[in-house]
């Protein structure tokens, strides 16, 4: 692709609300992605101490050695108080920008010590250009909102925390 062409396309996306654009011209294909990437994967890994690495010599020209059995992983606990352990999270299913409130003049969603049962709107995600009830799965009382109103937001990120009722 030329690198002028190039320039002049990432020129006209500048400013718009364009996050992805696949461009085709015969046998060349561009497809670009502006805005965040998603959030990386992360795994748990075990690996043998250094000491233990140190005292295995290996020759350069050795085939590979299958990896040690592994210990399963065990999901690393949030910070939370100790008292909470019945205490459930409710996620963004979506990216993008979190609300507490319909507006800003009216009262938000649910606030702090509310109890909440199935189906009640908790709060708003806007993800591109739509607005997204997200709605309380289970019931509970409201302990802590973790996002801030017009805060964005990703996939999977936790939005309130409850304790069941």
């Amino acid at each position: 692709m030329d690198v002028e062409k190039l320039k002049a396309i990432l020129e006209a996306l500048q400013g718009t609300e364009v996050t992805r654009l696949t461009w085709v011209e015969g046998q060349e294909t561009l497809d670009l992605r502006l805005g965040h990437p998603p959030p990386p994967t992360t795994s748990v890994h075990t690996m043998a101490a250094p000491a233990q690495m140190a005292a295995i010599p290996t020759p350069p020209s050795v085939a590979p050695v299958a990896p040690a059995p592994r210990a399963p992983a065990a999901s690393a606990p949030a910070a939370r108080p100790a008292d909470d352990k019945n205490a459930f999270t409710v996620n963004s299913p979506f990216v993008g920008t979190f609300y507490r409130s319909a507006s800003p003049e009216s009262p938000p969603f649910v606030d702090i010590g509310s109890v909440v049962k199935k189906g009640s709107v908790l709060c708003i995600v806007e993800a591109m250009k739509l607005m997204n009830e997200i709605e309380a799965e289970l019931p509970g009382r409201l302990v802590e909102a973790l996002v801030q109103n017009g805060q964005p937001v990703e996939y999977g990120e936790a939005l309130f925390r409850f304790e069941p009722v």
